[in-house]
């Protein structure tokens, strides 16, 4: 019984949170705190699950790696989130309302279908941009940080360099007439689902949610050591997206990492990118020294 139990926790999580967006009084839902304090609670809650149901113990929460989770959360909230709205989602709306473009019979969708709309297009565009930095080097240097993670935790997801968070927090939502208690329902679902997908905990949900939502059994494939392995499950919330176009694969990896698993500091994941430029002017540097002795 309590095997069954812990395996519902996962879907418990996304009822509660639908059913807090959608029968919420208005008072509590419109205020533009909502959703931080929402955020805020679902990630508190699956990180104190990790005290509770651990996973691996060498994936056990440090103060640095706490310290280091909780920087890239606060930097998600405050400056990826102002580029966001500022530099794409600024400029689509914009751009919608010059175009004259409009889809008010999204509003008269069901709350569910409305949020489930939202899920799928945030999700199949970071598929497709998540799959993109894999096959070209350049949008990999953005985000190999994110593979240097040397254990997953709950906010491990929020880690990176910021070129990288950028990218990935951008989506076409904008362009659309989504109600804004469904988008916000479908962030907060979002963030729920890819925390349990980096969470070290060992709470396996049942088999119709793995085969919708990434589990941290996927997403720990993802993550495995070698390069070849990680190339499958992108998706960062709807594995059911890697189904359909051929990037599934079943496993689970314990030991996670890159070149020889070395843990980045923050300045070394900022800085990322640009080691070849770096290691490039370095090597023209000590040549004329080299040619002078």
């Amino acid at each position: 019984m309590k095997a069954i139990l812990f395996s519902l926790v996962q879907p418990a999580f996304i009822a509660v949170i639908i059913a807090f967006w959608w029968l919420a009084p208005p008072a509590w839902v419109n205020n533009p705190n909502a959703i931080l304090f929402a955020v805020i609670a679902t990630t508190a809650l699956i990180q104190a699950l990790e005290w509770v149901k651990e996973r691996h113990i060498g994936w056990r929460m440090t103060r640095q790696e706490f310290f280091t989770d909780v920087f890239y959360v606060v930097l998600g909230f405050t400056a990826i989130d102002f580029l966001t709205s500022h530099l794409a989602e600024d400029p689509l709306k914009a751009f919608k309302v010059a175009l004259g473009l409009g889809t008010p019979w999204i509003a008269h969708l069901p709350f569910v279908a409305q949020v489930a709309l939202v899920i799928f297009l945030v999700e199949f565009g970071q598929y497709w941009m998540h799959r993109g930095m894999h096959n070209f080097t350049p949008l990999w240097l953005v985000h190999a940080p994110h593979h240097h993670i040397t254990q997953l935790n709950t906010m491990k997801g929020a880690v990176g360099n910021p070129i990288e968070l950028f990218l990935i927090s951008l989506s076409v939502i904008a362009l659309l007439d989504v109600p804004l208690t469904a988008v916000l329902c479908a962030a907060n679902i979002g963030v729920a689902v890819s925390s349990f997908a980096h969470a070290n905990v060992r709470l396996d949900p049942p088999r119709w949610y793995a085969f919708v939502f990434t589990t941290i059994r996927h997403h720990s494939l993802h993550h495995s050591v070698p390069y070849e392995d990680t190339r499958c499950n992108y998706a960062n919330s709807l594995i059911v997206i890697d189904r359909m176009f051929g990037t599934f694969r079943n496993g689970e990896a314990e030991v996670v990492g890159q070149d020889e698993r070395k843990r980045l500091s923050i300045r070394e994941q900022w800085l990322f990118p640009a080691m070849p430029v770096i290691a490039m002017v370095k090597a023209r540097r000590v040549q004329p020294a080299a040619g002078s002795v």
